[in-house]
């Protein structure tokens, strides 16, 4: 028997790439991963870590194999941020790249340039140097997106030992807020927080007094919803919902009445003529 056609598209494919947004915490600053480009195009520039999607491999499984090959690094968390597609992002053709970002710590990783790269390193987000593509664009939008997680999910742990203090906590939110925050206001919110607990242990040294040493909860999972937006959200969805059926309801019912007052007018006046024949 005979295999079936093949389906053939007269229109042209684009090609799908993926990039990486690598951030880390360094000297109390938000730092991306960057590559120096070892070819062309932009051969000399620095970029993202990515490159194209092979034709058997999903998204993920594509960003994890271009992180482990241009930096040497193997990292377990790795969200999507989004895609871009401008039609002239990538001179050599129609390429549409899936963004996304991971977190890592960086006294945990040694560096090294893969096969594409000449040279690997870490740049503050602050400070970048010029960008080939539009890598430029893609950071901001990794940053925007953790800047809005910092405050519904665990996501802060992820730059963080296993044993951390409030104050190195509270670093992590200033450094990928840009800017700082009330030591005593963060404190007594962190200390109510359900996926941090205390150890029980001090951490001693240096000229400092000693400071509480916490924890991630066993219990909590990334992410962690925030109950209390989620709660709101709902309410408020559901008060819409209500204000809907409530007005549909009203309608129902005045259209249900005119029809009735029509009728009746017109019953009246059909009794009419014929009572006046």
């Amino acid at each position: 028997m005979p295999a079936p056609p093949s389906h053939q598209y007269k229109h042209p494919h684009p090609a799908v790439a993926v990039d990486l947004v690598i951030f880390t915490l360094q000297d109390d600053a938000l730092q991306v991963l960057l590559i120096e480009r070892g070819l062309e195009p932009f051969q000399g520039q620095w970029a993202l870590p990515g490159g194209f999607v092979r034709i058997n491999e999903g998204l993920e499984a594509a960003a994890e194999r271009e992180l482990r090959e241009e930096t040497g690094l193997s990292q377990n968390y790795l969200e999507q941020i989004g895609a871009f597609g401008h039609p002239d992002r990538d001179p050599r053709e129609r390429v549409i790249s899936v963004a996304f970002y991971a977190i890592v710590s960086a006294d945990k990783v040694a560096l090294q340039a893969g096969s594409d790269a000449r040279r690997v390193a870490w740049r503050p987000w602050r400070d970048l140097p010029a960008l080939a593509f539009d890598h430029r664009e893609i950071i901001h939008a990794g940053r925007s997106r953790l800047v809005e997680k910092m405050h519904r999910t665990t996501i802060a742990l992820e730059f963080l030992p296993s044993e951390f203090t409030l104050t190195e906590l509270q670093r992590v939110f200033e450094s990928v807020q840009g800017d700082s925050v009330d030591k005593r206001n963060f404190r007594k919110w962190a200390e109510s927080l359900s996926f941090i607990r205390p150890t029980g242990k001090m951490r001693r040294g240096g000229q400092h007094r000693p400071a509480a040493l916490y924890r991630a909860n066993a219990k909590a999972l990334l992410p962690i919803p925030n109950a209390a937006t989620e709660t709101k959200t709902a309410a408020v969805e559901s008060a819409r919902k209500a204000e809907q059926a409530s007005a549909y309801r009203k309608g129902y019912e005045d259209a249900l009445a005119a029809m009735h007052r029509s009728f009746t007018e017109s019953e009246k006046a059909l009794l009419r003529s014929i009572n006046s024949r």
